[in-house]
């Protein structure tokens, strides 16, 4: 709905709270995710937010969200996401493209013919990247391409 109406406030009822389900439908554009178990005032709450342009998570969802940030359970995905684009953001439009085919496992070749550049431009480049990212080798800055989202599906 957001896609072929812009500007649209979705809110999702559920009783789905995996996280990968809120990932996908905060990734699809809905702001509000509430959860059908949700306290009568919460959800009245969170249409409302969203009606009015905010963005709302359901308490159980934002928990999710929250423990990802700290690593509560010792991975700290979240956290380590928003470092990695952080990192990204210092590279240039070109860098973080060829950093994105990197992370998706094509070689300098595969990337050369995509980009429509010589094998030796992209050589320059993978160089450039690693050493702006801090990274020894390609499988380090494919994590980063990784977690940073700049790996196309």
């Amino acid at each position: 709905m957001v896609r072929t109406v812009p500007g649209t406030a979705v809110a999702m009822l559920t009783t789905f709270s995996e996280r990968a389900s809120v990932a996908r439908a905060l990734g699809g554009g809905v702001t509000g995710f509430l959860l059908k178990s949700g306290d009568p005032y919460e959800l009245i709450a969170g249409v409302r937010a969203v009606a009015d342009g905010a963005a709302f998570l359901s308490p159980k969802v934002a928990r999710f969200f929250i423990e990802g940030l700290g690593g509560a359970d010792g991975s700290g995905r979240l956290a380590r996401e928003a470092e990695a684009r952080a990192r990204a953001a210092v590279l240039s439009p070109r860098e973080r493209e060829v950093l994105g085919l990197v992370g998706a496992g094509l070689s300098n070749p595969a990337i050369a013919a995509r980009l429509h550049l010589v094998e030796g431009t992209v050589k320059a480049y993978v160089s450039a990247v690693l050493d702006r990212l801090g990274v020894r080798n390609r499988v380090q800055a494919a994590i980063v391409a990784h977690e940073a989202g700049l790996v196309s599906a």
